[in-house]
């Protein structure tokens, strides 16, 4: 008795967390073995799991030690959750023989019915906050309650009643154990598991000092920025976690290169936040769009590419004309790391995951032979780490997996109060009612609800709540289903950088120390870039690799080009500052019209983008006082700029080969440009070099975290 007494209740937790993660992985191991679970009992039993651990790791009294004397409502909620998991186990085959709506439903039924709502809904309220419960539960009341709406409102529908809730709700696919939450369970849960053994065994600090490789040279530390977050996209579809774990290296050295606070905090945050759209691994969203557009995954990592590319390139070329135009002196020697080909088969897991994911293979094969080749590598590579960090990423994992289906289960709650109340036809009916056949109106509606959505909530909570309302409305004013859930999936993420709540820019400006209310703006405004390619793959496919080839070269082609005007005029810079203030307007207009997938817009745009470019460089009077040297290089620079403006205008033209011949002349001028060299006159000659230290660290520790060392 006395060793009982010495046992700490944290040490309880602990083992609890210890055994049941160990118990979770088993699980999902034998399904992967057996592969004959039935749906209605392996769901459940996944969910159960994920319930138990959300309770351990956040107690009611976790952040109010106040709230002790409600701890009796863990322990009912475990015990609730003993019980619905033998409930699915013992009634699976009664359940999986059953016919929906035809069946009796029993009394254990509803009672476990509403039991597993409550558990999930208070595992919700622990995880997600007040706001995400008390927009599920007005879906739950609206369900109830829509009957008794005026007719004249249009929301008015013929209601439910107990044995329906029941079996939409927990005994058919159509609820909680539908398509999100059965997501969760197939694929995501050992995705989690593979991304946090790769962090832990090397390969994630590997991709971030590969990106860091380029933070050498002008405006170095801002493209290590950019690089490094991109490459961290790769295993990690968190904005706010990316800029965690490379900012803490990144945003020091981006301010000692001349890059203000705020600036340094926007371009870290606006980086991380594109890792979510960074294929091949892509934000947990992706995942649960491919499951419910019954799509391939490697579509939706095709179609995300060009956009993709497109986004990291505007943020590319703004810290490039940000610190062409910073005169400080001061340059970058990169950062202190160590060498990085010795350690690059810690990568050789990521390459099969995505060599199996493009060979067809199943997400959950892929997902669970690359976690095995990572155990190998481990095992016989020569960077080790130890088992027991293996073990810990084993279980740190499992919490990841735990919260990523809370958010799936209750998404399922939603899906079922929508669908059978009619509410997304409803607001596509309102939406049309005030629009009229707008298409532009429907989707800057959606574009607002979804960065409402992207605010509150995480970014499979907030995609899959924004394509159950507004996706409906937009497939039915023709936009393809691939195009429409793109859409409201890319303003889900970009809330993380949009104002008044975004929580990415506000984690960099806490590490800049810069202000977080001008660190959000000025991520936005770098971030333009995808809010315009989102409307733009709308009305052209083609971006989304729907199309010819040569369709999607030109569509390219346009984006790519547009991005270079908005991004030269949003900095003021085309190889000289922009002075004027009304050029600056026009060229960002000149870049958004070539965006624009209409020939005649896009012809104009680049008339007049090319044509500001030209006459600044002419105008610019800084040659006057250069050596001979230095004035022929600029003579020379302006003959090239003439002629790669002619090859830009066979690019924009529609004629597919006359766009050949036009990006042929124009990758011959980029390499003329690159391999010339520069007069030592034009070389700014630093007074001070800096240097960045690599920062060794656990990726995806958080506080919580369950730890094998006393």
């Amino acid at each position: 008795m006395g060793t009982l007494n010495t046992i700490k209740r944290t040490d309880i937790r602990k083992y609890a967390i210890i055994f049941l993660s160990v118990c979770f992985v088993a699980f999902q191991l034998y399904i992967v073995v057996r592969r004959t679970v039935p749906y209605i009992i392996g769901v459940p039993i996944h969910l159960c799991f994920a319930l138990a651990l959300v309770y351990l790791y956040n107690p009611i009294d976790k952040n109010n030690p106040k709230l002790k004397r409600l701890k009796f409502i863990d322990y009912l909620a475990f015990i609730a959750i003993i019980f619905i998991l033998i409930y699915f186990i013992s009634q699976g085959t009664r359940l999986s023989t059953r016919i929906p709506y035809l069946s009796d439903v029993t009394l254990v039924d509803m009672i476990i019915s509403f039991m597993v709502i409550l558990v999930l809904l208070e595992a919700t309220r622990r995880t997600l906050g007040m706001g995400f419960l008390f927009f599920i539960l007005l879906c739950i009341a609206y369900l109830w309650l829509g009957k008794y709406m005026p007719r004249s409102s249009g929301l008015m529908h013929s209601g439910t009643t107990l044995k329906k809730f029941v079996e939409m709700m927990t005994m058919t696919t159509s609820g909680i154990f539908g398509t999100p939450l059965t997501t969760s369970q197939s694929y995501l849960f050992y995705f989690m598991i593979f991304g946090a053994l790769f962090a832990a065994c090397g390969g994630g600090q590997l991709l971030i000092e590969i990106g860091l490789r380029f933070g050498k040279g002008t405006g170095g530390p801002a493209k290590a920025a950019v690089i490094s977050s991109g490459l961290m996209g790769i295993i990690s579809g968190a904005a706010v976690a990316n800029v965690a774990t490379t900012g803490c290296m990144t945003i020091p050295m981006m301010k000692k290169t001349g890059y203000t606070p705020e600036q340094a905090g926007a371009i870290e945050a606006v980086a991380s936040t594109g890792g979510q759209i960074m294929p091949p691994v892509m934000g947990i969203g992706a995942f649960v769009m491919a499951e419910m557009l019954g799509i391939e995954y490697k579509r939706i990592c095709g179609a995300a590419a060009i956009p993709a590319i497109g986004y990291y390139l505007a943020i590319f070329l703004v810290v490039d004309f940000i610190s062409r135009q910073t005169k400080q002196g001061v340059m970058s020697e990169g950062f202190n790391i160590p060498p990085i080909l010795p350690r690059l088969y810690l990568l050789f897991p990521a390459v099969v995951l995505v060599y199996m994911i493009i060979d067809g293979y199943s997400l959950m094969r892929s997902a669970v032979i690359s976690s095995l080749v990572i155990i190998i590598i481990n095992l016989f590579g020569k960077t080790k780490v130890s088992w027991s960090r293996v073990f810990e990423a084993t279980i740190r994992g499992c919490k990841q997996a735990a919260g990523i289906a809370i958010p799936t289960a209750t998404a399922g709650i939603i899906i079922a109060s929508v669908i059978n109340s009619g509410l997304a036809n409803k607001i596509a009916n309102l939406m049309i009612r005030f629009g009229g056949e707008s298409l532009l109106f429907a989707l800057f509606i959606a574009m607002i609800g979804c960065i409402l959505f992207g605010m509150a909530l995480p970014t499979v909570a907030a995609y899959l709540l924004a394509s159950i309302l507004f996706a409906p409305s937009l497939i039915e004013l023709g936009v393809s289903r691939l195009a429409a859930n793109m859409f409201v999936f890319y303003f889900g993420i970009f809330a993380q950088v949009t104002p008044p709540v975004c929580l990415a820019s506000f984690t960099a400006a806490s590490m800049a120390g810069g202000n977080p209310w001008k660190t959000g703006w000025l991520a936005l405004r770098w971030s333009i870039v995808a809010f315009l390619t989102a409307y733009s793959f709308v009305y052209n496919p083609a971006l989304l690799l729907e199309g010819t080839i040569p369709e999607i070269i030109q569509a390219s082609v346009y984006l790519f080009l547009g991005i270079f005007f908005l991004a030269a005029g949003l900095e003021h810079f085309v190889g000289t500052p922009i002075k004027s203030k009304v050029l600056r307007v026009l060229l960002v207009v000149g870049g958004v019209a070539i965006i624009i997938p209409e020939i005649i817009s896009s012809v104009l745009g680049y008339v007049v983008g090319m044509g500001i470019v030209i006459a600044v460089n002419l105008s610019s009077k800084e040659e006057q006082n250069l050596p001979e040297d230095a004035r022929k290089y600029r003579k020379n620079s302006k003959i090239l700029l003439f002629i790669a403006a002619v090859s830009g205008s066979l690019i924009v033209f529609p004629e597919f080969k006359t766009t050949v011949f036009g990006l042929l002349t124009g990758l011959i001028i980029f390499i003329i440009a690159i391999v010339r060299k520069k007069p030592d006159s034009l070389i700014i000659k630093p007074v001070k070099y800096v240097a960045g230290d690599v920062v060794i660290q656990d990726l995806d520790y958080e506080e919580g975290d369950i730890t094998l060392k006393p």
